[in-house]
């Protein structure tokens, strides 16, 4: 796929965990005359950006600033509060970032950049209760989400719907669960890979705590979401303003096969035990979803076996714990 001539893509919240993925995928994908503008709440040097531009998603004036100052081709909107718990212990904070920040980035598109494509970054989270139903949730599923992470992505998603109807050009994205190295412990795999480097490092006991291992959920690596999200750009001028699109590998792995193939990695002797706080009143027994109409429109397929983003996930944090 070739870039468009003077395709500039403008990330938001391009300090978080995906943020240089996509960077790395829009390179690819795009071609190395797409330029990246990185922003996020936090600015100043960055490995992947060189550097990233300051801009809170919450200030109306400094987000119509930046657009009309940049005039982007393309904006993927990935500011957001990454983790659950972090999501739930402050949800009016969740509800300005998540929706406050996307209807300013929406609405400042639509003043100042109207021909520029917002790529949205949502969650296929904000399904919820629809996954009991036992099937693949492909983007037509009814939204039914179950906490405040879900509803305040589900809300922006809806929200961002509706302004394509006053001419917003906007690609709403779901992905499913995601992981790679770089990712924060607040989530189960690094969660995982993290307990494992500190036992082996000799700074924990033997331990590892887990909640339900039951669940199942559907798991992609980080570099196939960024290549959802590239793929979009580039062939955005094909694509109807609107659409939906899951990314997901309709695949459900339970979290103690995961737990397992990270423990068989180890030849550490580590036991699991179950933490009542890890215990989430929400989990739903499986999550898996559909990703057929990437796979048809944008020639998606994930393209990296889990086990071995497993694999990455686990050095990435031994090589932490060893520079800690």
């Amino acid at each position: 796929m070739g870039s468009e001539v003077g395709m500039r893509v403008l990330i938001t919240g391009a300090r978080g965990f995906v943020g240089p993925y996509v960077c790395d995928a829009l390179r690819n994908i795009c071609g190395r005359d797409c330029v990246v503008v990185a922003t996020s709440k936090d600015g100043g040097p960055h490995p992947a950006f060189g550097q990233i531009e300051a801009l809170d998603v919450t200030d109306t004036a400094a987000v119509h600033d930046a657009i009309a100052r940049h005039r982007p081709t393309h904006v993927i909107h990935l500011a957001a509060v990454a983790a659950l718990g972090a999501a739930q212990a402050d949800p009016q904070n969740t509800w300005r970032i998540h929706v406050g920040g996307a209807l300013n980035v929406a609405n400042a598109v639509l003043d100042k950049a109207p021909d520029c494509w917002l790529v949205h970054v949502g969650s296929g989270l904000v399904y919820g209760e629809s996954a009991k139903a036992g099937r693949p949730l492909d983007e037509s599923t009814l939204l039914a989400p179950l906490d405040d992470y879900a509803v305040t992505k589900a809300a922006a998603d809806l929200a961002l719907g509706a302004l394509a109807r006053h001419g917003l050009k906007c690609v709403r994205m779901r992905p499913f669960n995601h992981t790679g190295p770089g990712q924060t412990d607040a989530f189960a795999v690094p969660a995982f890979a993290m307990q494992i480097a500190r036992i082996e490092a000799g700074l924990a006991e033997p331990v590892i705590r887990v909640g339900n291992l039951d669940a199942k959920r559907d798991f992609l690596d980080a570099r196939d979401v960024a290549n959802a999200y590239a793929r979009v750009v580039s062939s955005s001028h094909d694509l109807a303003p609107n659409t939906i699109f899951n990314v997901a590998s309709g695949v459900s792995w339970r979290m103690g096969d995961i737990l397992d193939l990270l423990l068989a990695q180890s030849s550490a002797r580590i036991v699991t035990e179950q933490d009542p706080l890890r215990l989430r009143p929400s989990d739903l027994p499986c999550i898996v979803g559909d990703a057929t109409r990437a796979r048809t429109l944008l020639g998606w397929a994930p393209e990296h076996r889990f086990e071995d983003t497993l694999a990455a996930v686990l050095a990435d944090c031994r090589a932490r714990v060893a520079k800690a």
